[in-house]
């Protein structure tokens, strides 16, 4: 559905009753939105979204940026109260709507699992090099002693798991037991665990040499990164089935792996639940799409919507 700047102003405006000031002959209205979003996101909604919503609607987007497995415990625990949440792939979604705290969530982007590293790394040559025939492949490269990898905490954030995952899916693709181990240590490693907006700092910084990524996050800022095949990268529901072969146990819950899909939901304690359905119905038109394509994201492929009604459906399966 697309959206005209009068239906989101109309709709602000009905939903808070703000000051409305004239402007080029339409009441042109200043409201806050507050998102809660995936911190992978933080290039988009700082650099994209936020300036439009400011300039097209005069809308301050009030951005909480953190893992989003954390920030929907959040939500759930009535810790924090956004007006919408966007959360990397269901997991996260579903636990909200699961709550009650949500009645659907709409896909608006995909994305995939890649490698980046820092070009002023020692390894930069070797990775770069890495999907080319006759060179050491990347699982080898980041065997090696002294290369210093990140990643995101699998307890608070999808992308932690995501990593954990795919390099469960590369010791099968690969034929090589034990990689995991290998490359990320323990599963919970505070020598490879970061909050998810620092990893890429920590990476243009050269204080790492490669970490986990989506491909947004190295695309967005110029950063080199590696494609890895769909059938370990996460991004192609066409291999959601190999995808579900891998699983992890953590704190006795069973998480498996599901495709890097973008889900938006309006939270129902919204205070402004009209201008919250209308943003999201931006970031899935036209105009919304293009943006997140300048952002390097991927459509949403068809991606069904969540709903509360059907979770039971999906829950995860005992682990074999």
């Amino acid at each position: 559905m697309s959206l005209t700047r009068r239906a989101f102003l109309q709709s602000a405006a009905a939903g808070i009753g703000a000051l409305a000031v004239p402007m080029l002959g339409e009441a042109r209205v200043k409201t806050d939105l507050r998102v809660a979003y995936a911190g992978s996101m933080g290039a988009l909604m700082h650099g994209g979204v936020a300036p439009v919503m400011a300039r097209e609607f005069s809308m301050h987007i009030e951005g909480r940026a953190a893992g989003a497995l954390g920030l929907a415990h959040m939500i759930v625990g009535g810790v924090i109260h956004p007006d919408v949440f966007i959360s990397i792939t269901r997991g996260p979604m579903d636990l909200v709507l699961a709550a009650g705290k949500a009645q659907e969530a709409l896909a608006i982007a995909s994305t995939e699992l890649v490698i980046a590293y820092s070009a002023h790394s020692r390894f930069a040559p070797a990775l770069r090099a890495a999907d080319r025939a006759g060179h050491t492949p990347w699982w080898q490269v980041l065997e090696e002693p002294g290369l210093r990898f990140a990643r995101t905490d699998p307890l608070t954030d999808p992308q932690g798991l995501n990593i954990v995952f795919m390099m469960k899916l590369a010791e099968r693709y690969y034929h090589q037991p034990g990689l995991v181990r290998r490359i990320l240590g323990p599963i919970i490693n505070h020598r490879q665990i970061f909050p998810e907006p620092e990893v890429m700092a920590r990476l243009q910084g050269g204080q790492i040499d490669a970490s986990s990524a989506y491909k947004t996050q190295p695309a967005a800022m110029g950063l080199p990164y590696l494609s890895l095949p769909p059938q370990i990268n996460l991004g192609d529901a066409a291999y959601d089935e190999v995808y579900d072969t891998v699983s992890l146990r953590l704190k006795g819950k069973v998480h498996r792996p599901s495709p890097l899909v973008f889900y938006a939901a309006v939270l129902k304690a919204s205070r402004n639940r009209a201008a919250a359905g209308h943003f999201i119905d931006w970031l899935r038109a036209s105009a919304g799409q293009a943006l997140l394509r300048r952002y390097h994201y991927d459509g949403p492929k068809g991606a069904a919507p969540l709903r509360a009604s059907t979770l039971h459906r999906h829950r995860a399966r005992p682990s074999p």
